[in-house]
């Protein structure tokens, strides 16, 4: 069965404006820099490299040992006066032999289990769910909810925000356009879901011809839509998955809990060998629309759009024959701080109106959990080139701050930026707006080449919160971009603060 993808014929339009937009033009900054502190040294590369040091004494004692056998003649009357002779010589090789063994199978035991990912797949919504621009502002003053300027303050962002004119909202919003009341109840948010659900899941059963039964493990996320029984129940129930799965429901985790989920995939998956998993994303928005007139809480009525993925991941051995990717690295970093915390907050206004209220200090918030991330990936990814050009910017200025080194003559610290696409053939970087992705292009030095995938998901979908960098992955392969042997960066944070990471590795 042919899956209709809209990326082939739909041709991104940047539409130029200096008008409002998601968040300030200053961009998203990795705070200035991808260094790292002495601390955050010890532990990143104590952490990548001790796997390969162990390696290599595993490999160096293994060489020794043979070496000393095969050079030894071994015959009856030598065996039997080497073990009539129990000198010093022989108790030494055998504590050698011994801690060599107890080595070697402690070393064995620590050794995870690849993760793959057999295949993924994206919810493409009904052609009676699309919206366009003009549509989206006559659902808003049809609630006469909205002052006259927090309409013109909508309208604005709307017209800067680079999302296109076929998106998607659920049809018991859009019943609005026909005149009636609005439908935001739990019933058409766990119809919203279903239909969601059953789109990527069912198209993933297809595609792999895969028993759902015999899955082990079920991770769904879903921030602002946690009913009980949990939506891990409702998948469950819907396909009659077996009593012994082992089901999460993440909610209020953000825009980034995609990554999240596929973090405790990974975990479960590499401690448990042989087993499978299915990851769902998505984000329900029947119940979600805000009916007040904070401008920090309206931006949420203009970008966030429906949309929906679901990834079959496996430790099978044999799925690593034909899967399409292998999970390499994941990283995960979440700043702890008042600031941190309240930049995305869901609350009521004054009114008593709930939703979600961005703070002015997100773009610093969400640099700096930028930079951590980054920080402690950059080992695994980048080439020894980059990281020695890492840790000399790192030491020049930790000898400045302390007066050992000379300052720049214009007073300014420079700091190196390093090369990502040294170690990384592609980006996936969540679609949550125009200036999100301008300025992670900037700051990471991409080009319009490497944030096409995100702008054309954003023109296309809008912003599907965690499902995101999944379309942007979906629309990669639809322009056969991603070659094998190539290595995708999937980058995506939200609320908390978080902000995750994951690097993907093309199989076939």
């Amino acid at each position: 069965m042919a899956i209709e993808r809209p990326f082939k014929n739909e041709k991104f339009s940047a539409e130029k404006s200096t008008s409002v937009d998601v968040v300030p033009r200053s961009n998203i900054y990795l705070a200035n820099r991808l260094s790292l502190n002495v601390i955050d040294f010890y532990q990143v590369y104590v952490q990548c490299y001790v796997p390969y040091i162990l390696t290599a004494i595993v490999v160096l004692l293994s060489t020794k040992l043979a070496s000393d056998v095969s050079a030894s003649e071994v015959n009856w009357d030598s065996a039997v006066a080497y073990v009539s002779q129990l000198n010093y010589k022989f108790a030494v090789d055998g504590l050698a032999l011994v801690m060599l063994v107890a080595f070697l199978g402690s070393y064995l035991s620590s050794r995870k289990s690849p993760v793959y990912c057999v295949e993924f797949e994206t919810f493409t919504p009904p052609e009676s769910w699309k919206v366009t621009r003009d549509e989206i502002m006559q659902v808003m003053r049809s609630s006469n909810s909205f002052t006259e300027e927090s309409q013109d303050f909508l309208q604005r962002i709307m017209d800067t925000s680079a999302t296109g004119n076929a998106t998607h909202w659920p049809p018991g919003i859009l019943k609005a356009l026909k005149g009636q009341k609005q439908e935001e109840t739990m019933t058409s948010s766990r119809r919203e879901f279903m239909t969601v659900m059953a789109g990527c899941i069912d198209q993933l059963i297809e595609r792999t011809k895969i028993d759902i039964k015999n899955v082990d493990f079920l991770v769904v996320n879903c921030s602002l839509f946690s009913p009980t029984p949990s939506l891990c129940a409702m998948i469950s129930n819907h396909y009659g998955m077996k009593s012994s799965l082992q089901s999460f429901n993440l909610g209020g985790m953000g825009c980034s809990a995609g990554l999240i989920s596929v973090d405790l995939a990974k975990q479960l998956l590499e401690n448990n060998p042989g087993k499978t998993a299915i990851v769902f994303s998505t984000e329900t928005i029947s119940e979600q629309l805000y009916h007040g007139n904070e401008r920090s809480m309206l931006l949420q009525n203009t970008l966030f759009r429906v949309g929906g993925s679901a990834a079959l991941l496996s430790s099978k051995w044999k799925d690593g024959l034909t899967a399409k990717y292998k999970l390499l690295h994941t990283v995960r970093t979440q700043h702890s701080n008042d600031l941190a915390y309240n930049a995305v907050y869901q609350c009521e206004d004054k009114t008593g109106e709930q939703g979600i209220r961005l703070s002015k200090d997100i773009v610093s918030v969400a640099g700096k959990a930028m930079t951590t991330n980054l920080t402690s990936l950059g080992p695994y990814v980048l080439p020894v080139t980059e990281q020695v050009k890492v840790l000399y910017s790192m030491l020049m200025s930790f000898g400045r701050k302390r007066g050992w080194v000379r300052p720049s003559e214009n007073g300014a610290e420079k700091h190196y930026v390093p090369n990502f696409k040294a170690g990384v053939q592609h980006f996936c970087i969540h679609a949550g707006g125009r200036a999100v992705i301008e300025g992670i292009q900037k700051n990471l030095q991409l080009s319009d080449y490497d944030t096409e995938p995100s702008r054309e998901t954003l023109h296309n979908f809008g912003n599907t919160s965690s499902s995101s960098i999944w379309y942007e992955m979906r629309w990669l392969e639809d322009h056969d971009r991603i070659k094998r042997g190539d290595r995708t960066l999937q980058l995506a944070f939200g609320s908390g603060f978080k902000c995750n990471s994951a690097v993907w590795l093309r199989l076939r």
